[in-house]
């Protein structure tokens, strides 16, 4: 041992040691620099350490930097460096100041593997978490995108979602700074996302692999083409639901096969994350709307309904609420049976969402009965021009499968405040008004006439009194 120089101890050292000037300038750096921080030695001599430095840490090394050169032993201080490949490495130094000489002495010792089990357990943890607490599918999306953008550049980031009953891609979240999100595609129609899910196996295309890969997954706009791409399956027990899509325009975001690995090894949780989100939203579609027609059911209803009363107190507006009935539909389920029956309610729950504005609600409450609430308005006439708009919409016949068929709706208007304040006031009198519609001979509407006023106390204490000697 005693034959080997204090160099080659140096030269054979794993980690890298280093001598700046007290500018942070390069003048000694060791073999194992170059494997670190991506210089050769003769390369790093002459830079500013400092320049190396990680954007977001450089004010904190700097810090340490001047503690250093006041006495201070630096033990365990650890940064962010960019490599000259344009990878980020985590160093953790140990260093102390050479008064004599005036230059620092450190030595790094390179933690990035470490970092990055670290970093990636916490986004499978980050992801998971957001499966739990995004509010929906969107919200996932991009609290995914901020954790993967942890990871690796996504600067160009998308989630492909793949259909496998239709055989169609859909481009649900979708940040790229050169390209639009397409619409839905068949899926022969983006190759390279198809073969991820085909295959179910990452891809990675890069300006060195491009003339490897078949001539069916070159882009067809060599122009507008990235130059780097990276797509991992979203797999699931039910098989590949989409693709994690990376995008890198210029050099300064290469992906390389340990991206691949990584956003392979993510892509699982993310996968999982995004089930649960859809099964949730399945669940909640399911609990809040009506099966048959996709319209809000009786719950969903009632809760917009005390809303919307809420916001006409405030803004002092009318609101109005429609009940309708199908004329005779009992003789369409008896003639042409409960397919049709079930056919030809989904076509009237069409037509009259194609008779209100987006912030009118249809919904359907039971068997061949609708509401409508109209908000926001300030003329009474509007409730029964909207519900004038409804008898005429329906008086083409509804094609059921090739059979034409007529109903007529018999409609009961209330209008909040002229009769209720409160739900069920206007449930109850919408209800009646529809009734006298439909024992009218139906195919017309019917305001609630305005409720009796009540009696002067004196009156109702008379007749209360009254009741009560009766029932003695």
């Amino acid at each position: 041992m005693q034959s080997i120089s204090s160099l080659n101890v140096v030269d054979l050292l794993l980690d890298a040691v280093c001598i700046v000037d007290a500018d942070s300038r390069i003048i000694f750096v060791s073999p194992a620099f170059e494997r670190i921080f991506g210089y050769p030695p003769d390369e790093a001599v002459g830079l500013r350490m400092l320049d190396l430095v990680h954007p977001e840490d450089r004010g904190t090394t700097e810090r340490q930097a001047q503690a250093v050169m006041q006495g201070e032993l630096q033990l365990h201080f650890e940064n962010r460096y960019v490599r000259k490949d344009g990878r980020i490495a985590h160093i953790r130094w140990t260093a102390r100041w050479i008064e004599e000489r005036q230059v620092r002495l450190a030595v790094a010792h390179d933690i990035t593997e470490r970092k990055n089990i670290e970093v990636m357990h916490a986004a499978i943890y980050a992801i998971s978490e957001a499966a739990h607490t995004a509010k929906d599918l969107i919200a996932l999306f991009e609290h995914i995108h901020q954790v993967i953008g942890q990871l690796l550049a996504a600067v160009n980031f998308s989630v492909v979602l793949y259909d496998a009953a239709q055989n169609v891609l859909s481009y649900p979240y979708h940040v790229n700074e050169r390209h639009p999100a397409p619409g839905t595609l068949a899926l022969a129609d983006d190759a390279l996302c198809a073969e991820v899910i085909r295959s179910g196996q990452s891809l990675l295309l890069t300006p060195g692999t491009r003339a490897a890969l078949p001539a069916h997954l070159l882009p067809a706009d060599d122009e507008g083409a990235p130059l780097y791409w990276l797509g991992a399956p979203l797999h699931t027990h039910n098989g590949a639901i989409g693709a994690l899509v990376l995008q890198g325009y210029t050099e300064h975001a290469p992906y390389t096969e340990k991206d691949k690995e990584l956003l392979q090894f993510v892509s699982t949780q993310v996968a999982a994350a995004i089930e649960r989100k859809q099964m949730h939203e399945r669940l909640a579609h399911m609990a809040q709307y009506d099966q048959l027609t996709h319209l809000p059911n009786r719950q969903l209803f009632l809760d917009r309904l005390k809303t919307a009363l809420a916001r006409a107190r405030r803004d002092q507006s009318l609101l109005s609420l429609m009940f309708i009935d199908l004329d005779r539909f009992k003789e369409v389920n008896d003639t042409l049976g409960h397919a049709m029956g079930d056919l030809l309610l989904q076509r009237v729950a069409q037509r009259l969402l194609e008779c209100v504005r987006g912030s009118d609600t249809v919904a359907r409450i039971g068997g061949d009965e609708f509401v409508v609430l109209l908000e926001g308005g300030h003329a009474r006439e509007h409730a029964h021009a909207m519900a004038e708009k409804i008898l005429a919409a329906f008086g083409p016949p509804f094609d059921l499968e090739g059979r034409p068929v007529h109903t007529q709706p018999s409609i009961g208007v209330a209008i909040y405040p002229d009769h209720g304040r409160e739900e069920h006031h206007l449930l109850v009198h919408a209800d009646e008004a529809m009734y006298v519609s439909k024992k009218n001979g139906g195919n017309q509407v019917h305001t609630a006439p305005p409720p009796q006023s009540p009696p002067p106390p004196a009156v109702a204490v008379a007749v209360a009194v009254a009741v009560a000697r009766q029932q003695t």
